[in-house]
């Protein structure tokens, strides 16, 4: 990385956790000490911010809420050529809302294990991810009945389908 590229990243950064640090002292509007952006062509398209005690929704992470921001600005659910910067690393939700969304880059200043000695540890996560259903903490089961492919034949049917 080139001096002028760490300067840039940087700053972005320091946004995000200035982000975060202003959800945390929002009297109780905001959520977790986490802020995201969402950058093209050194212009930021979207800011967001963890709420998700104040939306009472566990998917409304600040990854999400600036991929969220971000696709309806540019009217598209892919964010080609955008970088994210996230104040930290992102969690395994937030992590796949990143690679669904093809940006060209993430970069994030704390780490998740910074995140964990703070309470907010994802591995079980991770580690649930790679268990056999019948090993995983939620009862998970697929359940296959009659019909069960018909969306997915319907799909590849369709000729005017927009690929994802």
């Amino acid at each position: 990385m080139t001096e002028k590229e760490l300067k840039q990243h940087t700053k972005y950064l320091k946004m995000a956790v200035k982000l975060a640090e202003k959800n945390i002292l929002s009297d109780g509007q905001g959520g977790g000490p986490f802020g995201a952006l969402v950058v093209k062509n050194n212009k930021v398209l979207a800011k967001g911010v963890n709420r998700v005690t104040a939306k009472h929704d566990p998917t409304n992470h600040a990854e999400i809420d600036a991929i969220r921001k971000a696709c309806k600005k540019v009217n598209s659910f892919e964010l080609k050529g955008c970088v994210i910067y996230s104040s930290c690393e992102p969690c395994p939700m937030c992590l796949g809302a990143i690679y669904w969304a093809r940006p060209k880059a993430l970069y994030f200043a704390a780490d998740k294990t910074t995140a964990a000695r703070h309470g907010f540890d994802d591995k079980f996560i991770y580690d649930e991810i790679k268990l056999p259903y019948k090993k995983r903490s939620i009862k998970t089961a697929a359940v296959k009945i009659d019909g069960y492919e018909n969306p997915f034949n319907l799909w590849d049917k369709k000729t005017d389908k927009i690929k994802y």
